[in-house]
């Protein structure tokens, strides 16, 4: 197995998952269940399979019942960042975890399904990463690759990989998957409290720091409850 750039994961689990109602009003997104096993453990499977030994999950709504399933976890290692007080949105949420984070980490959603190509996607990220040059390496899927996505795209991605945002009205060639390699340059001088990673994204894309790279593999979007169905059909016949 290649070297990966960093043996820590940032999961993001402390989202109210309102686009996943009703099944989030007894139950936070990440332990929505998709063939059989919660969202959370999808992404911290693939995790272990690729072996980031550290995952720092943060909570915030139904807190208690993330805690309760991840505290027998023994790979990756899971650490939880308490958001409880105030939900701190993605941003923020990084940075409250900063002192857990080695430089760089990885960022996953916890509500990613994927499947990866002849490599993974921490390894895809890895081969690509070059601190001298980038800010945040995004793990990007062209449309084809993107199951149950309907929107127009995020990014466009020059012949270097460095990064420009969709303009309004356009098409947009990539789509961000959920899953990133952050240098910590990123958060210097952050806001206080809650914001969007989008902040600090954009900074980078001015200093030409942001990158993505092509994923090798499939990526499934699961952001309402009418994507499940798919997801698992398309999953039982790997």
């Amino acid at each position: 197995m290649s070297k990966l750039a960093s043996d820590t994961a940032m999961v993001l689990a402390a989202g109210l998952g309102k686009r996943m109602r009703p099944l989030t009003a007894t139950q936070p997104k990440p332990m929505v269940r998709v063939a059989g096993k919660p969202l959370v453990d999808h992404a911290l499977d693939k995790l272990a399979d690729a072996g980031v030994a550290r995952a720092v999950v943060n909570v915030h709504y139904l807190a208690d019942s993330i805690e309760a399933h991840l505290k027998d976890r023994a790979a990756p290692e899971v650490i939880i960042s308490d958001e409880r007080e105030e939900l701190l949105e993605t941003g923020g949420g990084i940075v409250k975890a900063a002192g857990h984070l080695p430089d760089p980490f990885f960022c996953l959603n916890s509500d990613n399904i994927w499947l990866d190509g002849p490599v993974n996607a921490f390894a895809d990220l890895s081969a690509f990463w070059d601190a001298d040059r980038m800010d945040a390496l995004l793990l990007l899927v062209t449309h084809k690759a993107a199951h149950n996505f309907s929107g127009k795209g995020d990014f466009h991605m020059d012949a270097e990989g460095r990064l420009r945002r969709r303009q309004s009205g356009r098409i947009a060639p990539y789509i961000f998957t959920g899953i990133q390699l952050i240098s910590k340059r990123l958060m210097r001088d952050a806001p206080e409290g809650p914001f969007s990673t989008n902040t600090l994204w954009s900074r980078a894309i001015e200093e030409g720091r942001l990158y993505g790279t092509a994923f090798t593999g499939q990526w499934f979007e699961v952001g309402t409850p009418q994507a499940i169905k798919p997801t698992e059909e398309a999953l039982s016949e790997v």
